[in-house]
Order: C-alpha cells, then structure tokens, then sequence
C-alpha cells in the first residue's frame, strides 16, 4: 500500500467528572465520549523516499512536536524501523479546543503506518502507544461512542445515537492545561455513565444530572465560555456543554431549523459547525 488518505473525527464530551488524583500527576476521570464524524482533519499518507510533514496550518508544519510527528517517531522507536513517508494534514478542527482534533489526528498515524508499513502490531500495542501520546488519543483508534475512564484510557463500546443536531462552537480561546486543572477539586459523579446511555436523548435529564467539572473554575476565568452557554439554551438549545477542557461549547437542539437560527446569532470569528450525523 503505497498511499492512505483518510478522515480523522472530532470528538465531544457528554459529561467529564475528575474523580480523583493519580500518584503519576495525571488525574482519574469518567466521560462519555461521542465522535462527530461529520467534523474531521484530512490526513494523506504517501510512501516517500524520505519523510516529511506539510499542513494548511503552518504552525503546525513548522512544530516537529505536534502529535502526528511525534506517533511517527513512537512507532520508529518500537519497530526499530525508518518510516519514510510524505504526511500532508488538511486542519479542520480548531486546535487546543477540547475536540480531539490532535488526538484524533495521531490516533490516525498510528493505525495507518501500522497498516501501510505492515508493522504487525496488534490492537493493544496501538493502544498503549497512543495512551503515551495522550489520554484521549486510544478513543480515536476506533472513535465509537464510549465510556472512558481511568486517564480516560479504559474504554466501554456503548450502542448510542444523538439523533438531532449537534451545534459545536468555538470561541476562539486558548485553554492551557494549567488553567483548566487550576482549583479543580475531584469528586464522584451523581450518576453513573452507564445509566447515562439509555437516557441520552432525555435531554431534561441531561440538562439536570450532567456536567464537566472544568466548566465552574473555567467560566470564572472565561466568562465569554459561560455567556456561550447562556446563549445556546436562550436560542432554544436542549441540552449544551462544554467538551473537554473547553473552550468549545455544543448544544443538542430539536431540529436542524432551530440550530440554524441559534447559528445566526453566533459572532461570525467563531468557529461554528452544526453535526447531522
């Protein structure tokens, strides 16, 4: 195989509750993540005599550490092998947004160098690999709606379908690790995520039981992240939520006519993408 051109999802969060502290640094988490596969980077893999890394992002050609170089490298690195392969990347979903998008994007490298290289490494050892490239980046090998926890490693497949549209919007705010993790305080959910799946579409419930624990430290920080929430169920949203560790915000809405509305509303420097998949 001698070129792969693939799609690489976002992700949203139903739900993100810091459990506890970990003795590594890293803290324990439970989340439902949901992939919007309407929403996703183009990544293009070419056999090369040498590699080389392009994108339509330039900050992201000029940084030799992001994700995709660096799945490259962990792959060398445990194969002992010199991968020589031309990756182009088509950026899609906003950076540093709490949509996957860098995870996503080198979950894909993984599975597709393994693949066009025939590496021969199994399911497990991607998996691991991914983990140390990031806590969410083992969601991406399969990117199925899932309940993770621990890092956010140890997945549950789950049978689930958001049937209405999903509007996801971003306003333009940087979130560092640091200020997310600033003052937050690890406490158990008042529900269980398994007893979330078959209540997914009950949006009241949702709207009553579910949060992400990042949201009340992060709105205090970036009252523009709140007032976006604000503005989803003034304009008729069912349910919205920050994903990850912001700063997006998406909101469920009843049908594609009313997100639509809510949409015109949206300043036209953020990024706005409305999922009908």
């Amino acid at each position: 195989m001698k070129s792969i051109q693939i799609k690489a999802p976002a992700k949203i969060n139903i739900g993100l509750s810091i459990t506890s502290k970990r003795d590594d640094g890293f803290h324990n988490l439970e989340t439902l993540f949901y992939p919007i596969h309407d929403l996703f980077d183009m990544l293009k893999f070419e056999v090369d005599s040498h590699f080389s890394f392009k994108s339509n992002d330039p900050a992201l050609t000029d940084d030799e550490s992001n994700l995709i170089v660096r799945a490259k490298q962990i792959l060398e690195k445990v194969t002992n092998k010199k991968l020589s392969v031309k990756i182009y990347l088509q950026k899609n979903i906003p950076s540093g947004a709490g949509l996957g998008g860098g995870s996503s994007d080198a979950a894909t490298t993984l599975v597709c160098l393994n693949e066009m290289f025939n590496l021969g490494l199994n399911f497990d050892t991607l998996a691991n690999l991914a983990l140390e490239l990031g806590s969410d980046v083992p969601f991406f090998l399969r990117a199925k709606p899932a309940i993770g926890k621990s890092r956010g490693e140890k997945l549950t497949l789950i049978d689930l379908e958001i049937t209405k549209p999903i509007m996801i919007v971003n306003p333009n705010i940087h979130v560092s690790t640091k200020d997310a993790f600033s003052n937050i305080v690890p406490s158990k959910p008042k529900f269980s995520y398994e007893n979330l799946v078959p209540r997914i579409n009950d949006f009241s419930f949702l709207k009553e039981n579910v949060k992400n624990d990042f949201e009340e430290n992060l709105f205090k920080l970036f009252p523009e992240i709140e007032s976006l929430k604000n503005m989803f169920y003034a304009n008729g949203a069912e349910f919205a939520l920050m994903t990850g560790t912001g700063s997006t915000v998406f909101g469920i809405f009843n049908s594609l006519q009313d997100a639509e509305s809510a949409k015109e509303i949206i300043p036209n420097e953020f990024f706005t993408f409305i999922s009908v998949l």
